[in-house]
């Protein structure tokens, strides 16, 4: 999933837009159409979409009014058209916002940031060197993209979402696996090692996280 699908015609400012937004740490998509914007958006999603209103095909308001009958994913259109009109008429159709051509980068900018905190900033946590992306399911330690397993990423979430907390195993396995598991409840063990290899410094004397012996584990 990118963060920002960018649906724009003009190629010189789709790359632009592109440049900009991945300098301040986005990821992005650039579609030249609402066609292709829409397979994209479908296929792997957005948390945030660009769009332009004068397009080949389907145009930005058609788009507008599809992704809205289905989704929710915050819309900001970037147009020429400037009538009262075309910008009633986008935010009618769902934008949440609409922003002139020739635009500003740094209100755009601006204007993009203040919606990734106000509906983004709790599916970040941010503990010291790790941070976790929840609506993403990523993990980061010293700003490095840690490969987890499906099941790691659980265990890890779990762990700082009860950061200074001892945690039982039996608590833990539960949560992470299930009542119902056919797994062992030694695969917690197992997991919890793993862990350890991927974001402690030196995993044989873990300082993050720790074994409370005879109870389980405590993240601190």
């Amino acid at each position: 999933m990118a963060d920002i699908l960018i649906v724009e015609d003009n190629k010189e400012i789709g790359l632009l837009l592109c440049d900009f937004l991945q300098a301040e740490g986005y990821s992005v998509y650039l579609a030249e159409n609402g066609e292709e914007a829409i397979v994209n958006f479908q296929k792997t999603g957005a948390r945030l979409i660009l769009l332009d209103i004068m397009l080949p095909g389907m145009d930005g308001f058609a788009m507008c009014q599809k992704i809205r009958q289905e989704n929710n994913t915050p819309i900001i259109v970037v147009s020429a058209k400037t009538g009262k009109e075309d910008k009633l008429n986008g935010l009618l159709l769902g934008a949440d916002d609409y922003i002139e051509k020739p635009f500003d980068i740094d209100l755009l900018l601006a204007k993009i940031s203040g919606i990734f905190k106000r509906r983004y900033e709790s599916d970040i946590l941010i503990d010291g060197n790790i941070k976790v992306d929840k609506m993403r399911r990523l993990a980061f330690c010293n700003d490095k993209e840690i490969l987890l397993t499906a099941k790691e990423f659980d265990l890890l979430l779990l762990l700082i979402e009860n950061k200074s907390k001892t945690l039982k195993k039996e608590w833990i396995f539960n949560k992470i696996w299930g009542f119902d598991s056919f797994s062992e409840p030694q695969t917690l063990t197992v997991h919890v090692k793993w862990l350890r290899q991927k974001i402690e410094d030196d995993p044989k004397n873990p300082i993050k996280l720790l074994t409370v012996w005879g109870v389980g584990y405590r993240y601190e």
